[in-house]
Parts: C-alpha cells; structure tokens; sequence
C-alpha cells in the first residue's frame, strides 16, 4: 500500500467511491459532505467533551497518597500511571505515523487527528498527577527499565505496532486497526478500574475524576476503530477471511491474557473490590464485547463482575442508541464529589 496523497487535483473520486483505505481522495477536507456520518457524529461528541487537566483538584490526593495508601495500594498507584503514560505514548505516535497516512476518506483523517491530540492530552494529564502526587517522577515515567512485568506487557503492545513500521499491506491495516480497538478497549481498563476502586473506597477521588474524562475519550476512540472496521468489512468482505478472522481471536486471546495477568500483578490480591477472580471475569467480559462489536463470535460469555465500575465511570444517567448500541451520552461539565 501507499501512502496517501496530501494534495490529488487530479482525482475523480466520487463520494460513493470514497473507501477508509484504497481510495482516491482529492485531499481536501468538507465537513459538509462526507461518506462516514458516523464519523462526523464522533467529531461532534469529541469537541463538546473538550477539557482540560488542570480541571482536576488533586490536592486531597496528594493527602491520601502520603497517609491513607497501604503499601500495596501505592505500589499498584503508580504501577497503573507507568502504564497508562506508556500506552498514550504509544498511541499518540501510532495514530500520526502508523494509521492515518493511509486512510483514504478524509472525514476519518479528522477524527483520528483529534484523537491523537486527546491522546497527548491523556499524556498531559499523567503529568499532573504524577508531578503533584507521586514520590517519584522520574521512577515513574522509566519503570519498565525496572520493572520486568510493565516492560514484558510493553514490548508486546508496541511490537505490534511496529510491524507496520515495514510494508504496509491491506491485512496488516486491518490488523492494525483490531489492534486499536484492543488498546482503546481492553488495555486501558485494569488501570481504569483500579483508580475506581480505590475511590470506592473513598481515597484518590481526584485522581477516579481525571480517569473519568480519561476514560470518556476512549470509549469514542473505540467507537472510531469499531466502526472503521465494520465499515472495512462492508467495502472489503475478502479480508474477513478464514486466515485473519483466525489472527484477530488470536489477538483478542493474547490481549485478554496479558491484561489478566496485568492486573493481577498490579493489585496483588489486595485491593478491596478487585480480586484475581474479578479481573478475570471482568476482562473476559471486555473480550467478548469487542469481539461482538465487530461481528464476531464471543469467546468466554462472561458475564460483567463489577457493574460498579460503570457507575463510575458516568457522567450522568442520560442514555441514547449510537451506531446500533447502547453508549452513554456524556455531557460536558464540571465534575463533583457526588457523581460517584
């Protein structure tokens, strides 16, 4: 495959024939007109969910932190920001270098544009919470060169990702897009859900506060990728077939697994609320939505462990159908103690 071009007066692509890769754009960007509604739709969710990091008050964090933490609860803190840090780190650079040269309608370069920014923008937010609240910045931000475990679960994310560093080839694009929508969907959430339960708990609420945002961003960057691949299957059925079908639930094993034993090694059995049975269960579940959000087949039929986190998560209780499925309708505002 090849890169698109930046500029193509020369193209006489059509709306209809616009495709997400393949194609044959003009290279000129109308919000007016565009194939993918969806994506348009994404753009507007994500400008209205626009903030800031400095949003978030971290100063009863900085307490709890130093006084109310056990050992094992501060351990698995900043465990959970090494990580984070490193896997928006990662999509930042991926999304810029890896995806978007080579996606062909333009209302989906947009939107993946204004998903790198709030990746970076998540990169903003872990340096606030780390420089306001940990012991140790610079311990943080390097622990993979200490810490065997987090460097074993990075290696393995960013080598995926390198792959497309060669020849770009129609399979690997999809491939590479199933890989994001792991990322967006299931990597993200053992750290997620751990930041919660420690607020369940009544400590870091500034910190569940910066992860709700956090993770606000992710669930449209998830619809993004989920509907970038459903609409590949529509234009580019082929590529379903036996042999990359069989990759993605590779894949989608491997990352189930890798987060499993994540999260396992980061709570030690020792967090109220989110034990070694509970994270099984509960990633588990996170495969199997994944999976049917593409049109394919459940692994496990788990059922959700922890139904708490989703109140956590939310904004509000307001609820609408998005592309075919139940999302929550975040709306954008300041944020109290007493959404929890």
């Amino acid at each position: 495959m090849q890169r698109k071009k930046i500029y193509n007066p020369n193209s006489n692509e059509t709306l209809t024939d616009r495709k997400v890769f393949g194609g044959n754009p003009h290279g000129i960007l109308n919000f007016t007109k565009a194939k993918y509604v969806w994506a348009l739709k994404l753009w507007d969710i994500m400008e209205a969910n626009t903030w800031f990091p400095k949003e978030v008050d971290t100063t009863d964090d900085v307490r709890d932190y130093n006084f109310n933490l056990t050992s094992a609860e501060k351990r698995m803190y900043d465990l959970v920001w090494s990580q984070l840090i490193s896997m928006d780190s990662f999509q930042t650079n991926n999304l810029a270098d890896n995806i978007n040269p080579y996606i062909t309608a333009p209302e989906i370069n947009a939107i993946l544009s204004r998903q790198a920014y709030e990746e970076a923008n998540h990169s903003k937010s872990y340096a606030v919470m780390v420089e306001a609240i940990c012991d140790n910045t610079d311990m943080i931000y390097e622990m993979e060169k200490h810490d065997e475990m987090l460097k074993r679960k990075n290696d393995y994310i960013s080598s995926v990702y390198e792959e497309l560093a060669g020849e770009v080839t129609e399979d690997k694009l999809l491939l590479a897009m199933v890989a994001n929508q792991i990322l967006e969907g299931i990597y993200f959430y053992s750290g997620f859900t751990a930041i919660y339960a420690l607020a369940r708990a009544g400590k870091m609420l500034g910190s569940a506060q910066m992860i709700r945002f956090i993770q606000r961003d992710e669930i449209t960057h998830l619809l993004l990728f989920q509907n970038m691949i459903n609409s590949v299957r529509k234009e580019r059925p082929e590529l379903f077939n036996e042999t990359n079908v069989a990759k993605i639930y590779e894949m989608f094993q491997k990352a189930g697994d890798l987060e499993i034993e994540w999260g396992k090694y980061i709570t030690q059995n020792q967090i109220m609320g989110f034990t070694d049975d509970i994270i099984e269960e509960y990633i588990h579940y996170l495969v199997d939505q994944r999976l049917s959000a593409i049109g394919l087949n459940k692994k496990y039929n788990a059922k959700h462990p922890i139904k708490w986190v989703d109140d956590f998560s939310k904004f509000n209780d307001q609820k609408s159908n998005f592309f075919e499925s139940k999302v929550t309708n975040y709306s954008k505002g300041s944020l109290s103690f007493d959404d929890f």
